[in-house]
């Protein structure tokens, strides 16, 4: 059995980047990150633009300008103006090249066709010149860029339709247990609905892994070892909850041991999660979960996240962590670290009731897990602690 520290810095140490290529329809590649710099087709604008609703002048001495004609946005009409000549003109309309300022429309007094200006203008006023944002052939976004909304709406208006981005990972999540059943069906006596793979699913999907695919297991050695098998065959990261603690039908350690799957860490000093696995096959990543929901998910976040933020290749890999004051008091059993369901806000951070590994009451309540170390054995209100702010 091994420490958080030494567990978490096994997970970072073994996590290698994908680093292959996929190409998405920008549209749908929020979240990915970009595997190549993308460079700029046009200029954005692709014309000098008027920046307000106002008036398009040639400047000359006088504040008094004949007014010969209109451009709305998505006109292709062009003026040739004359000094002392101007031309109506609203936001985004292409501003003629023979116009050297746009002046707004409140600070102009128009009297049929002529307009008076308020006081000067100034060159290139309200003008927003050709390739302000980017110029054609300019990088517009670097290689590792995250592909925000923004970011695509952006590429979208240089016209760009496909992107080469980081291949996010295929993930496999195996439900083990006879006791489940799927939820809309009949619930015998003896039997729980399966959660753990769609609370997973849910999980990942928030998170905008949306490649995973879910297999069902009974605790039958066979179907288990064949099943585990079949998942490490096709994913890069397979996600197994259940079957890993030391009960006479938890074949999944034993499976994994057949199937040469590399060891990293089996067991950690901590609550909840303790029988936790980590270990890896040619270029598969896997991690054996507790059958317990909260802890299954409390493992999640604080292991399973880094290694999904190391397989994408970013900088950060744990999630947020931040120091609060507590409104609550808490009394720690056992010796060993807890990771505590908690909801944070503005500095401060409520321990809730109801701590079992086994139950997801508490954690639907929960925007953040406080981490109680091995030497904490009370916690009292006013007392600072170590939270860590779950990405929900």
């Amino acid at each position: 059995m091994i420490s958080i520290a030494e567990a978490i810095k096994s997970v970072k140490n073994n996590i290698k980047p994908l680093l292959k290529p996929t190409t998405k329809k920008v549209e749908k590649a929020g979240g990915y990150l970009l595997f190549e710099a993308i460079k700029s087709p046009i200029n954005m604008p692709p014309f000098r633009q008027s920046a307000m609703d106002g008036y398009a002048i040639n400047m000359h001495d006088s504040l008094i300008y004949n007014l010969i004609g209109e451009i709305k946005a998505g006109d292709s009409q062009q003026f040739k103006l004359e000094k002392g000549e101007a031309v109506r003109i609203f936001t985004g309309a292409p501003v003629p090249d023979s116009a050297n300022a746009v002046v707004m429309q409140e600070k102009v007094i128009t009297d049929g066709n002529s307009i008076t200006l308020e006081q000067d203008a100034s060159l290139e006023l309200n003008i927003r010149p050709l390739g302000e944002q980017v110029k054609k052939g300019h990088t517009a976004l670097n290689k590792g860029s995250k592909l925000t909304p923004a970011a695509i709406g952006y590429l979208i208006s240089l016209g760009i339709t496909e992107v080469s981005v980081f291949k996010k990972p295929n993930i496999a999540i195996i439900s083990t247990g006879n006791e489940l059943v799927e939820a809309g069906t009949d619930l015998p006596y003896g039997k729980i609905f399966e959660s753990n793979s769609k609370m997973l699913l849910s999980a990942l999907y928030n998170l905008k892994y949306y490649d995973v695919t879910l297999y069902k297991v009974e605790d039958v050695y066979s179907k288990t070892i064949n099943t585990i098998r079949t998942a490490i065959s096709k994913n890069d990261l397979v996600l197994i909850t259940g079957g890993i603690s030391v009960g006479d039908y938890d074949f999944v350690e034993q499976a994994l041991t057949e199937l040469q799957v590399e060891t990293c860490f089996y067991k950690v000093k901590q609550k909840p999660g303790k029988p936790l696995f980590y270990g890896k096959k040619d270029n598969t990543q896997i991690f054996a979960l507790p059958g317990n929901p909260a802890a299954a998910l409390s493992c999640f976040y604080i292991y399973v996240y880094i290694a999904l933020q190391g397989m994408m290749n970013r900088d950060i890999l744990e999630l947020e962590r931040t120091n609060a004051k507590s409104v609550s008091s808490f009394n720690k059993k056992g010796d060993r670290p807890q990771f505590l369901k908690a909801i944070y806000d503005n500095g401060l951070v409520e321990i809730l009731e109801g701590q079992n590994s086994s139950m997801l009451q508490t954690f639907a309540h929960s925007n953040a897990l406080v981490f109680a170390p091995e030497a904490v054995t009370t916690i009292k209100a006013n007392d600072i602690l170590e939270v860590i702010i779950l990405p929900i």
